[in-house]
C-alpha cells in the first residue's frame, strides 16, 4: 500500500533529476558515515 495520491499521476523523473536525487542520498549517507567515524574515534583512511 502506498500513500501517493492516485488522482495526481506522477510525471517520470528526467535523467538529471534522478542523478540529483541519487547524489543527495549519497551525500547524506557519506555525511552519516563521517559522523559515525568521528564519534567512534577512528581515523579516515588516507588516499
Amino acid at each position: 500500500m502506498t500513500d501517493k495520491n492516485p488522482a495526481a499521476p506522477e510525471k517520470p523523473l528526467t535523467r538529471e533529476e534522478r542523478l540529483a536525487l541519487r547524489l543527495r542520498e549519497n551525500l547524506r549517507r557519506r555525511k552519516a558515515q563521517a559522523r559515525a567515524m568521528d564519534a567512534s574515534g577512528e581515523e579516515p583512511p588516507q588516499t
